[in-house]
């Protein structure tokens, strides 16, 4: 896979120039590490770890090991998966077909794009950061709020995703750093500070604690997230100069090893805070900002507001970037306006975003929900098959087609259940073996190694690809 001649990647925001002296030495990789934990770590990320904190009572290391396999390695071997294909998701996608080549990446960019995840982080950001400062300084959170909260939060995030050959520079060098630094006073002083609050573990903790640490990551649905933020490394790579797929893939891979272990350690922090916090177990934006106005007073809801704020932002300039390049060089075939400038592009996700932040998002919820209950084995049984792919390259078949479509046809089930159509999740749930999140995992690694047994028999991965 690595010796494969890589398609070019799609148009992005701006055309990125080699930065002088570019390459992946130390800074690109600190650069770019950064940027990339802090694309993923987004406000839902920031509220997941206190939960197990408080519910998994003396299971927490367990419960971790799960979290991280799932919550963090999973989406960062996914984002070096992407790097191989050249052009991210979409080049994935095109190895199972090329009408799943174009119908998939649709799918993922819409949902976790501007018409779901990018308008959601602004609501959250408003919900969790805005709206208890407004109430620390006395102020009525009228109608007005919220629009005025988006107009600025979107317009910030143009500002920085406008200039892709400076993402890495802008959130690397500055905007992560900061958030680092607000998470690590918050961490410091509650861990320093508060006592471990005894605590019996959850019943789902207390019996299989490693099973719900990995369940609870799955259910992040980073995976899917990668899938476009690999494309955002990519071109801040070829901006950097590297060009040869061997060089972007190795360059991800140490840029990925560093945002995977910044993520592992702030995980690791906000369960431990989790930990020591009385509260309600299963709300962890209330135990985080208890937990900051108990340690620092309302120093400590300024801190709590500007993590969200920070997280929300990074994770909004990455989705609209990866956007609006996948928007620019869709095919004219697809329900993308493709005939807008890349910055056009860019303003035209935003200003979807901000109407579905300020008037739809509810009802976006219950569409987009059951979509990616669809798409996200998707995705994870793609990565898959491309990671081995990476490792034993061949012109793979039927070690895409075969596991993809058996996930699809699972996760249809799952998506279809979640629309209220239950009846083919209770025909499969009376074989014992089936639920809605991780139902398919079997089936399709059974399919995987059914199409490796047909490629390997038909003799298509004794032949090295050149492309899909």
């Amino acid at each position: 896979m690595l010796e494969r001649t890589a398609a070019p990647a799609p148009a992005t925001v701006n055309t990125a120039r080699p930065t002088p002296g570019g390459g992946a030495g130390p800074a690109t990789i600190a650069t770019t590490g950064l940027m990339l934990f802090a694309l993923f770590f987004g406000a839902g990320n920031l509220v997941f770890p206190p939960v197990l904190g408080a519910s998994a009572g003396a299971h927490l290391p367990a419960v971790l090991v799960g979290f991280l396999a799932t919550g963090v390695v999973a989406p960062l071997a996914a984002v070096v998966a992407v790097s191989t294909s050249g052009e991210g998701i979409v080049g994935l996608a095109r190895r199972v077909g090329p009408r799943f080549g174009a119908l998939m990446p649709l799918a993922v960019y819409l949902s976790i794009g501007p018409l779901y995840a990018v308008p959601r982080v602004a609501t959250v950001s408003y919900e969790l950061a805005i709206r208890p400062l407004l109430g620390l300084a006395g102020v009525d959170a009228g109608h007005w709020a919220l629009p005025a909260h988006a107009a600025v939060f979107f317009t910030a995030s143009v500002a920085v995703a406008a200039r892709p050959s400076h993402l890495a520079d802008t959130i690397g060098r500055w905007l992560t750093p900061a958030l680092l630094a607000l998470i690590a006073v918050l961490c410091t002083v509650v861990v320093a500070s508060q006592p471990v609050v005894t605590r019996s573990a959850a019943p789902d903790y207390a019996a299989a604690p490693v099973a719900t640490g990995l369940t609870r990551g799955y259910l992040t649905m980073d995976v899917l997230a990668a899938t476009v933020f690999g494309i955002v490394v990519i071109t801040t790579l070829h901006g950097r100069g590297l060009r040869t797929p061997r060089a972007v893939v190795r360059a991800t891979a140490a840029s990925g090893a560093l945002a995977a272990g910044l993520l592992a350690a702030v995980y690791v922090g906000l369960a431990l805070i989790g930990e020591r916090t009385p509260g309600a177990a299963d709300d962890g934006t209330a135990l985080l900002r208890a937990a900051a106005a108990r340690a620092l007073g309302d120093w400590g809801v300024v801190i709590f507001a500007a993590i969200v704020l920070l997280a929300c932002l990074t994770t909004s300039v990455g989705l609209l970037s990866a956007w609006a390049g996948y928007a620019t060089a869709a095919p004219p075939a697809l329900p993308v306006p493709a005939r807008l400038r890349p910055h056009a592009q860019l303003l035209a996700g935003a200003v979807i975003s901000f109407g579905l932040a300020n008037l739809g998002l509810r009802a976006m919820i219950a569409v987009i929900t059951p979509v990616t209950l669809l798409l996200y084995p998707v995705a994870i049984t793609l990565v898959l098959v491309a990671l081995i792919d990476a490792v034993a390259p061949g012109h793979l078949r039927a070690a895409y087609r075969v596991p993809v479509g058996v996930a699809g046809l699972l996760g249809l089930v799952a998506a279809l259940a979640g629309f209220g159509v239950d009846a083919p999740a209770q025909l499969l749930a009376a074989t014992g073996h089936w639920n809605d999140t991780t139902g398919w995992i079997l089936p399709t690694l059974v399919a995987g190694a059914l199409g490796i047994a047909a490629d390997l028999r038909s003799g298509r991965w004794g032949r090295t690809a050149s492309g899909h």
